[in-house]
């Protein structure tokens, strides 16, 4: 049997002897099998969940522990991906959750267990390779070598403040590195890490306020690059809004990066709504693009994303890339009980097979599961999970590769 894991009012976590661990898929409460789960990986945390008490089944009977007993979720590092989120009762005037992919746990043969799957090697994003005690020193030495450069001061900021590990790249001088472009968005996407209302959960990390010029991207662009093993620059972070809404200066600045180097993938991550932007990077000499979605249905994405432009323009945006050569991922938003209902399995099968994309990047989703679930349409049918879902993107599509990072593409 998976024990049912519990914390008391200080955080401190325990194990409930005789009471079976239960997780949630959507709103439904299932109980946790040994075959749904893996051992806590490294780099996962335990967390406990305020104002939510600890939900568990004992003799076939599901019922809440004392209301002052909290429920317990997992945060698993990048690479995993959740198949159950934790299972609560909601107490009253409960806070909104920050935003963290909250996943089931449980204890079995005295060893704590997540609700996951691994879904891609993270070899180089495991958090040991990260926040060593050397990179402030290789802040400082970048500076000197680059000189004045806002972009560098911020990503330096993102380094050592919001411990972003594609700003980190940057100074330790591999792999991807991120250059945030856009203050601005085109979308309200519910749970935005860079910027949300004041009564909302408080962001992980900070918007950036000002819009670098060409210069300042190819200086930054050029000199990781040419630098870097297996270099990807990438525009579109997680400090910023949407990046195509900055495409005359992206596009001018790639053109500075190409006529100085041909070295190295030059990557966006975008909501692909602003087709006309798409396709002006696009023609600078885009390599890849990484498109964020939740849905493939038209009700469903506008819930989440909040957006001035279609599912339609997505389309287009990806059709154009596609045509152009691009290497094209969905950054697909994965929360159990959404993406794999019957009637989203239907819609993916047809958006990846029309618009021929290269890849399916998965992302658990960072979000309070009750805020997600009380905006989305409901649900037609019962969801068959994310495991079966993943089989069935994984037999259908082929030739399309799953996992959870970019990929450098030798050329």
């Amino acid at each position: 049997m998976l024990t049912a894991l519990y914390a008391d009012s200080q955080g401190e976590i325990y194990d409930a002897p005789g009471y079976q661990a239960v997780g949630k898929v959507g709103d439904k409460i299932v109980k946790l099998n040994v075959h749904d789960m893996i051992p806590l990986p490294e780099g996962a945390e335990l967390m406990y969940l305020p104002g939510r008490t600890a939900l568990m089944e004992k003799k076939g009977k599901t019922e809440p522990l004392a209301s002052s007993l909290l429920a317990v979720a997992a945060m698993l590092p990048v690479g995993f991906t959740r198949t159950h989120l934790p299972a609560f009762v909601k107490q009253n005037e409960a806070p909104l959750l920050p935003l963290f992919g909250y996943t089931a746990a449980a204890l079995y043969k005295d060893q704590i267990m997540v609700a996951a799957i691994p879904t891609s090697d993270n070899a180089k994003w495991h958090p040991n390779k990260y926040n060593t005690p050397a990179l402030p020193k290789k802040v400082d030495q970048v500076k000197r070598e680059l000189g004045p450069n806002r972009l560098v001061e911020h990503l330096a900021n993102c380094s050592l403040e919001w411990h972003c590990c594609t700003a980190q790249n940057l100074f330790y001088r591999r792999w991807e590195c991120g250059i945030p472009t856009s203050p601005s968005c085109n979308a309200n996407c519910l749970g935005c890490i860079s910027l949300q209302p004041a009564e909302c959960c408080p962001s992980p990390q900070s918007r950036i306020v000002f819009t670098p010029t060409a210069q300042e991207i190819a200086e930054l662009g050029i000199y990781h690059l040419s630098n870097a093993p297996d270099p990807i620059i990438s525009f579109g972070q997680g400090c910023e809004g949407e990046p195509s809404l900055a495409a005359s200066t992206i596009a001018a600045g790639i053109n500075l990066i190409r006529a100085a180097t041909g070295q190295g993938i030059i990557n966006i991550n975008t909501n692909a709504g602003y087709t006309d932007g798409i396709r002006q990077i696009v023609d600078a000499g885009l390599n890849s693009m990484r498109v964020s979605i939740i849905s493939a249905i038209p009700e469903t994405y506008q819930a989440y994303y909040r957006t001035s432009y279609s599912l339609d323009d997505v389309r287009r945006s990806i059709h154009y890339a596609k045509e152009k050569g691009v290497y094209v991922s969905l950054n697909m938003l994965l929360f159990p009980g959404l993406n794999d209902r019957p009637e989203e399995i239907a819609a993916w099968t047809e958006f990846i097979g029309s618009t021929g994309i290269d890849m399916i990047q998965l992302r658990n989703l960072n979000l309070d599961p009750d805020w997600l679930l009380a905006v989305m349409p409901a649900a037609r049918a019962v969801p068959i999970g994310v495991r079966p879902f993943l089989q069935h993107l994984a037999q259908v599509f082929p030739q399309v590769d799953l996992g959870s990072f970019t990929v450098y593409q030798n050329r």
